[in-house]
């Protein structure tokens, strides 16, 4: 490629080519290379303090932004942006961080945005993540948690032992059958199949006589088909009689019939325990999911104003301005500064009066978020694990009550928490219209279908409906196909002074890292601007 001597590379266009072909990871190593940064994430070694680098030092020029928002996104911005020197200020509407990161524990309370109130009952030291609850291995999460010092234990994603329950699905119906049998015999048949296919001499195949074996092999292997290639059970599938001590060998069971299995439609369920987030081994931060924007928080004593609901995001060529009330009186106030990062969720930002251009709050209003909702059980017993042999995982069902989540913590503990649904779309919004002892009632009735022992066991229970959560009114920011084309990459362009963060504002959407890698792309924005502002000043003086 010939070298255009008439244009040379900006550290701007360097920084959205880096972004363009490695993402967020890519700008934040490239802006570390290039010294734009304070202390680098990666090569911390003290966790209780960021120590100032000497960027920070000389970058003490009283710049000022004002944060939207004191969840994931708004606070690890402050917590960036600080390590460079600037002021930050952040303006949160409820009486707690995390925003979206929300753990109930005993005393939690809260009232939907139709006035119903609800407060958990859950003993000491039970919980419920009422938002995410996971973290996959490839996520930058692990890195602040690491950093933060917040301790991770391990999340059982799938687990083979946790059940498939579907209703009107053929014979299969109305069984807890566990997912390792319906795993095993699906790759059984499936193998079988495609070995029959590969053993015709008439296939049309690029592969040699050779390849075809080696192909029969592994397929003989991948499914444990028996001598001549067809499936007959494995012990893969579990026993009908364990194997133990003495004269025990244990005892196969009689394999699922092939058209048993696709009636049921539960073979569609599987390849949800193996995409690339959903991991089979996943984590958790040791104590609940908000252990996270709590050592967030730690760093940035002082710097949140707690119920401070904004009511106007206004902006000059000179600065921004916001106007916000407080719960106490609802007294208006006002908050000054260079910069504003708003990390304030579209379904409540659409609302707010804002200098924003027309496309911009077009965009805004555009995105659908998505309505889920959960419930979390308190039992008396940890009935899942002692008669079931069930220690963490997820029971899948084709009920409204969608999902079962037997908690990763605790193990062999007499009292749990499990989350007695998990659902999504209209399931959610059929169970957020009802009252709050329907859901419960309903949950109940349903799990203990799976498990009998829901309503001798049960103790209390809380529930979320996040469409009707007031700050939030949804779980995450699902965009189509003509969504990312038409309004995405406007609302990831800065409005003035104004930038948006959060996890709508990444391909990482409804996952912790979306906000953490926004809100790092923010921040390298402004940075940018402002020691390109200090050039030009320093030309002009």
């Amino acid at each position: 490629m010939e070298y255009n001597k008439e244009k040379s590379i900006t550290r701007r266009d360097f920084l959205n080519h880096a972004g363009k072909v490695g993402g967020a990871v890519a700008v934040w190593s490239a802006m570390e290379s290039l010294g734009l940064l304070g202390n680098s994430m990666a090569s911390a070694k003290d966790f209780t303090a960021p120590k100032k680098s000497e960027l920070a030092i000389k970058n003490n020029n009283g710049k000022k932004v004002i944060i939207l928002g004191a969840g994931i996104a708004g606070m690890a911005a402050a917590y960036e942006l600080g390590k460079a020197g600037y002021d930050c200020r952040i303006l949160e509407a409820r009486n707690r961080t995390g925003g979206r990161n929300w753990t109930v524990r005993k005393g939690t309370s809260e009232t939907e945005i139709n006035g119903v109130k609800q407060t958990s009952n859950f003993d000491k030291g039970q919980y419920m993540n009422a938002g995410p609850a996971r973290i996959p291995q490839n996520h930058v999460t692990l890195d602040y948690c690491r950093e933060l010092g917040v301790e991770l234990e391990v999340f059982a994603n799938s687990n083979e032992f946790s059940y498939y329950y579907h209703e009107n699905a053929g014979p299969l119906s109305n069984q807890k059958l566990r997912k390792g049998t319906v795993k095993a015999d699906t790759r059984g048949y499936v193998s079988e199949l495609l070995a029959k296919v590969a053993d015709k001499t008439a296939l049309d195949s690029p592969l040699s006589k050779d390849d075809i074996e080696r192909l029969r092999i592994y397929l003989k292997s991948e499914g444990d088909l028996s001598s001549d290639y067809l499936y007959k059970g494995s012990s893969r599938r579990g026993y009908k009689e364990l194997p133990g001590g003495g004269l025990q060998p244990g005892t196969t069971d009689t394999p699922f019939a092939l058209t048993e299995l696709l009636q049921s439609g539960m073979m569609n369920n599987i390849s949800g325990d193996y995409s690339f987030t959903q991991q089979p081994m996943m984590f958790q931060p040791v104590g609940g999911m908000d252990q996270i924007p709590k050592a967030l928080e730690e760093k940035l004593s002082g710097l949140i104003t707690f119920g401070a609901e904004v009511q106007e995001i206004r902006q000059s060529a000179d600065g921004v301005r916001i106007v916000y009330t407080t719960k106490e009186n609802r007294k208006t106030k006002e908050i000054t500064g260079d910069y504003c990062i708003c990390t304030i969720p579209l379904p409540v930002l659409k609302n707010i009066p804002a200098d924003f251009s027309a496309p911009m709050k077009n965009a805004i209003k555009s995105i659908e978020y998505a309505t889920t909702g959960k419930i979390g059980f308190q039992f008396n017993n940890r009935f899942w694990e002692q008669d079931d042999r069930i220690l963490g995982g997820i029971t899948t069902t084709n009920m409204d009550i969608s999902q079962i989540w037997y908690p990763s913590n605790g193990y062999l503990t007499q009292k749990g928490v499990l989350i007695g649904y998990y659902n999504f779309g209209q399931n959610a919004i059929d169970y957020g219209n009802l009252s709050l002892s329907q859901r419960h009632t309903r949950a109940l009735s349903q799990g203990g279908k799976i498990h009998p022992q829901f309503t001798k066991e049960i103790e209390n229970s809380f529930s979320v409906a996040w469409h009707k959560i007031k700050y939030t009114e949804g779980g995450w920011a699902e965009y189509s196909s003509s969504d990312r084309k038409n309004y995405y990459h406007i609302l990831n362009e800065p409005q003035g002074r104004i930038h948006l963060a959060g996890e709508h504002l990444s391909y990482l959407t409804g996952w912790m890292a979306g906000a953490f890698e926004s809100a790092r792309i923010v921040v390298s924005r402004i940075h940018e601007e402002v020691l390109k502002e200090g050039k030009v000043h320093s030309k002009v003086g």
